[in-house]
């Protein structure tokens, strides 16, 4: 089968590349590196491109640009598509306010000529999208919440498997980022429930892994792991580092991705992250760091809040649980942090495409984490 990539050489993107391909699918890719004009050299995506394609025989890199209408209804009457997973997005909700147009031009314009061109063309094909929780907004926030040592949490039972999907999207601030992303996630379940196409949005938590290109504004775990194995000083915005955030691994999401390729439906939605078993506070994540690499972590404190950041954000994932039981977690947050820090540190923070590609080939200490 042929599937369509789009942001093939980002952390979710070329994840799916080598995990399609590796299963014998012809993978065409769509990335442009917008992601080095948003963050600089150090969001700059071309070593992780490099090396699918020396290494990924199944893929075509097309530099396309998604906000380009009429290239990307050319590029789909051209070819037949199997599934298309749309990763490629402006992903920062700090980044949004300085560059709305590009913004709103990517994540939302760019999603609607994605789903008319499979409409157009594929439209009985699954069209998978990598939402956020920041559709969610602030609304988050609202639930009441009790401080611990290291974090905060829900103070009501109700909510400690996580955040569900029936919480509201709208009257909320959501940084335009957000508003954005509502824009395109609504859309895609449109052309599900209008169309009757299998579409489906995947409200992503925190997404990571070695492959990422974490920087700042976007990237929390990554970045973090790199800042503080490299000796930098890492900054903490507001909430005593104590916010919460689930972490789930780019090969866990990928699996999500095949699971409902198999088995596609119209319309859905999907809280997808790490949920109770894979969650942490800044300051626990300091804490594993310093476990894992035997260094203290540098960091300093900026009382300012980020707008919209949330406090304390956990995705319950079961509903895609009992529609999908055949997949679970394999990685939870310490596991990742070990696989990171290792990869630092045996590499001697080489480059990224160096420490990429042996990203594979570093044992971690996996298990399998089942639903309570």
């Amino acid at each position: 089968m042929e599937i369509v990539i789009t942001g093939s050489s980002g952390l979710i993107g070329s994840e799916a590349v080598e995990y399609f391909a590796e299963r014998g699918h012809d993978i065409q890719g769509i990335d442009n590196n917008m992601r080095a004009d948003f963050f600089g050299s150090q969001g700059d995506t071309s070593w992780r491109l490099a090396q699918l394609l020396s290494k990924v025989k199944r893929f075509t890199h097309h530099g396309l640009d998604i906000r380009n209408r009429t290239a990307v209804l050319q590029f789909f009457s051209n070819r037949r598509t199997g599934a298309v997973i749309h990763c490629a997005a402006q992903p920062s909700h700090d980044l949004a306010k300085d560059r709305p147009f590009d913004d709103f031009d990517v994540n939302a314009g760019g999603t609607l000529n994605l789903l008319e061109a499979a409409r157009r063309h594929c439209p009985e094909s699954p069209f998978i999208f990598m939402s956020t929780n920041k559709v969610y907004g602030d609304a988050p926030n609202e639930l009441p919440l009790v401080e611990l040592p290291t974090r905060w949490d829900y103070a009501d039972p109700t909510y400690h498997e996580g955040i569900d999907e029936r919480l509201r999207i709208d009257r909320s601030m959501h940084s335009l980022f957000g508003a954005s992303k509502v824009a395109a996630d609504v859309m895609v379940q449109e052309y599900g429930r209008y169309f009757g196409m299998p579409t489906v949005c995947f409200r992503g938590g925190c997404l990571t892994g070695p492959n990422h290109s974490g920087v700042e504004l976007h990237g929390f775990l990554n970045f973090l792991v790199k800042t503080a194995t490299a000796g930098r000083v890492f900054t903490i915005f507001g909430y005593k580092g104590k916010q919460v955030r689930d972490q789930i691994h780019s090969i866990d999401v990928v699996r999500a991705f095949e699971a409902f390729m198999a088995a596609p439906r119209a319309g859905e939605v999907y809280n997808l992250g790490g949920g109770r078993e894979s969650n942490a506070s800044i300051l626990e994540c300091f804490q594993m760091i310093e476990a894992t690499s035997g260094r203290k972590v540098a960091w300093r404190y900026d009382d300012g809040n980020r707008a919209g950041d949330h406090i304390c954000y956990i995705s319950n994932i079961s509903k895609f649980r009992s529609h999908y039981p055949e997949w679970s977690l394999t990685r939870r947050v310490d596991d990742m942090i070990d696989e990171m820090v290792r990869l630092e540190d045996q590499h001697g923070h080489r480059s990224a495409q160096q420490i990429s590609t042996v990203a594979r080939t570093v044992p971690f200490r996996s298990r399998e984490v089942k639903a309570k």
